[in-house]
Parts: structure tokens; sequence; C-alpha cells
């Protein structure tokens, strides 16, 4: 299954292009024993609309274009549902074994996710109820990828 993450904003240099490039390194060696591969980012500029509404469907037409059908969509989304990691890892490894040939996470802009985003997710996921910026979303974000295939490898970089 192929990993992708589309995001709002784009990452500079410095220590969140840092964390958010280890992670994904890291994936990316162990994720081909677990089946999963991939792990491409596409960003997007924030919309320049002066209305809200328009600027989040803006963004909502070029998140989803990183989806294409039969994709799982995960969005991230303050609102979402919590999960361990463990059980996000058991998330990824069902749609993995259930057939899917992509998983495509998405991380709207300031104003957040469209309803149309939200509505088409498989699953709407929140790290918190806080909002963060979508730099550390990414990099939070590729350190629980890496958590999970971990996981699914039984290698013991997360302890319970």
């Amino acid at each position: 299954m192929r990993i992708s993450i589309a995001a709002i904003g784009r990452l500079k240099t410095g220590p969140e292009r840092q964390l958010v490039d280890r992670y994904l390194e890291r994936a990316i060696g162990a994720g081909k024993q677990m089946g999963l591969t991939g792990f491409n980012i596409n960003e997007f500029s924030e919309a320049r609309h002066d209305n809200s509404a328009q600027r989040k469907l803006q963004e909502a037409e070029q998140l989803l274009s990183c989806c294409p059908e039969g994709a799982k969509l995960i969005a991230l989304d303050e609102r979402g549902r919590t999960m361990t990691s463990p059980d996000f890892a058991q998330r990824l490894g069902q749609f993995r074994d259930d057939g899917a040939r992509q998983c495509a996470f998405v991380i709207g802009g300031p104003d957040g996710l469209d309803a149309a985003v939200r509505k088409r997710a498989d699953l709407v996921l929140s790290f918190s109820p806080l909002t963060w910026p979508h730099q550390i979303v990414r990099a939070l974000l590729c350190e629980q990828i890496y958590r999970a295939i971990t996981i699914m490898g039984g290698h013991p970089y997360h302890r319970e």
C-alpha cells in the first residue's frame, strides 16, 4: 500500500523539515517489509480567497486531487477521533490487509478542512483538540507512521 501525504502549506528548511525527513527515511526503510511504500508528500500553497469558506473549498479540491478512487483517506482535524499508537497501527494494517492500494493523509490550512474532505474521509483523526501549525502536524504524522510500521513489525521502538 502506498502512503501519501497532502498538505496545505510548504515546509521550509529548518527543524520541522529535518524531523519529517528523518521519520520518512526511517518509514521508507522499515515500510517495505510491512508492505508499505511510496511515502510521498504533496504540498499546496494556501488559497488566497478573501472568504474562508472559499479558501477551504479550493484547498479541498487540491487535497482530494491526491486521493485517487479507492484510496483510503485519513483527514487530520482537531475535531476528529483520537487513537492510541497501537490502534493507529492496527487501522493502517487493516487498510493494507483489506487490499487498499493507497492511503492518503491530508492536512488542511489555517482555516481547517472543508466539510467535503471530512465527509470523504475513511477516518478523521485528531492528534489533540488543540490547533497545531501544519509544520508540526506533518512532523507528528510522519513520526506516527514510522511508529505504526515498527508496531506492525514487532520492533521495540514503541514501548507500552
